[in-house]
């Protein structure tokens, strides 16, 4: 696909990275010539400097070639009206737009982005998404992360193996023996900073981080098979009243009624508009790196403490203080804390400081970005290894060659693994003799090399 970026920082960067590594002919625009010169020594793609607003620079990146167009400036309006233009003028097909104001999303106005009115077919709030996937991990104690699909009757488990796993140095053949009525399937391993597919010999070890794709009612008993049997976090501590921290209280409310939430939020005009929009949550106006205002919230009994500011260091400093709370050993190890950060070589602090888990609001807008762009019948993708791997969903059509074709017979690249099926409501996960038949879900792991390969798979035409 000819796909235009207009944006040229964090997101914009991974986004042209990654498109243009499965082939994609990519052009990135954006006004700042040193953040485009950035685009120009590492990667092959077209980068042009100037405003995306102005039909002229749009022109020069051929737009009207251009099958999808991607808004992720730093500024809504800059990126409401690209879509606006791209439509308007050149007729792009499909147009999606990060969107971070609350006001634009307010449910009551979505009419406004009709293809009569403001015409963008997706909105992406990196805010809302990064809420999403806090709650994923906090509905799944024990796991990194956890991520839905196929209606969410599958689920992909991010795990860390500690050392009391039972499961360790147990080949995989030999574990599907001792837990034979678990429906998961291992499509991944990241050991050592190194990702890799593993085989039926291989096995895990400590600190490894695994993949998992299991049937969503087995949450608890996968988990605990690789050594988690934590519980639901009763007691959570919000440091960071903004919209991140808005919508995940909002929710919990929602959807965890025995879950109690409290925020600590510095600014009191802000505060106040939480104490209002918020019916169940407590709110703190307060420095949340003031260990007195710490202790009015309750920080040493909060279950889970969540770093959520705008400002890194701030929400590092939180792990500082948790530990200093702690009243022991046992009782750091039993908290679990989680940090929003920025700045990617900060994350080399995780391990001394303590932290369960780093947010990365980049790879999850650019994995909400990515999964709209693949053809076919391909319904969710999730990226994973820094862009390198997707867990993708699709549909198995009756034009699909895949139709009626046994596992191991399918022909299909090394860098693909297949991990669960949903086939009329009931999983399965697929040994070698499994048969592909028309309307299955299939829910896989895929290199980034083989993406179009496996759009060729599942295409319902050409398009």
């Amino acid at each position: 696909m000819n796909i235009i970026i207009c944006g040229a920082g964090r997101v914009g960067f991974t986004i042209a990275k990654l498109l243009s590594e499965q082939g994609h002919s990519i052009t990135v625009i954006d006004q700042s010539s040193e953040d485009i010169q950035k685009i120009n020594d590492a990667l092959d793609v077209k980068a042009i400097v100037g405003k995306a607003t102005y039909p002229s620079i749009l022109e020069k990146a051929n737009a009207s070639e251009t099958d999808m167009i991607i808004a992720v400036t730093r500024n809504d309006e800059i990126n409401m009206l690209i879509c606006q233009i791209a439509f308007s003028i050149f007729n792009i097909t499909k147009k999606i737009a990060r969107i971070r104001s609350q006001d634009y999303l307010n449910p009551k106005f979505t009419r406004v982005y009709s293809k009569e009115n403001l015409p963008i077919d997706v909105i992406i709030s990196p805010e809302i998404e990064i809420a999403k996937s806090i709650q994923r991990k906090l509905e799944a104690p024990g796991a990194l992360d956890s991520v839905p699909f196929a209606d969410n009757k599958i689920r992909l488990l991010e795990i860390l193996i500690k050392e009391n796993c039972k499961s360790i140095d147990i080949k995989f053949n030999e574990l599907t023996k001792k837990y034979p009525k678990l429906d998961a399937n291992v499509v991944g391993i990241n050991r050592d900073d190194k990702f890799f597919i593993p085989k039926k010999t291989d096995s895990v070890m400590k600190d490894d981080k695994i993949y998992v794709l299991i049937n969503s009612l087995q949450m608890a008993e996968t988990l605990k098979a690789f050594g988690h049997e934590e519980k639901i976090s009763k007691k959570i501590l919000i440091i960071g009243g903004g919209n991140i921290g808005y919508n995940l209280a909002k929710n919990i409310e929602e959807t965890l009624d025995t879950v109690r939430v409290k925020i600590v939020e510095k600014n009191k005009e802000r505060a106040e508009y939480l104490a209002k929009e918020l019916n169940d949550t407590i709110i703190i106006n307060g420095n949340g790196l003031d260990e007195e205002v710490l202790a009015e919230a309750n920080l040493d009994e909060a279950e889970t403490v969540l770093a959520l500011t705008n400002d890194d260091e701030d929400n590092l400093m939180v792990s500082v203080l948790v530990e200093k709370f702690a009243k022991d050993q046992k009782e750091i190890d039993e908290k679990r804390t989680m940090a929003l950060i920025n700045k990617p070589n900060y994350s080399l602090l995780q391990s001394s400081l303590k932290i369960d888990d780093l947010i990365d609001p980049r790879m999850n807008t650019v994995s909400s970005i990515l999964k709209h762009i693949h053809k076919g019948t391909i319904e969710n993708a999730y990226t994973i290894s820094n862009g390198e791997y997707e867990v993708i969903e699709a549909e198995i059509i009756e034009t699909s060659e895949l139709i009626n074709k046994e596992l191991k017979n399918s022909n299909l690249p090394e860098e693909i693994r297949i991990g669960a099926v949903l086939r009329e409501k009931k999983v399965i996960i697929p040994r070698s003799d499994f048969i592909f038949k028309k309307d299955d879900q299939v829910v896989f792991l895929a290199k980034k090399d083989s993406i179009s390969f496996v759009e060729n798979i599942f295409r319902l035409s050409s398009v």
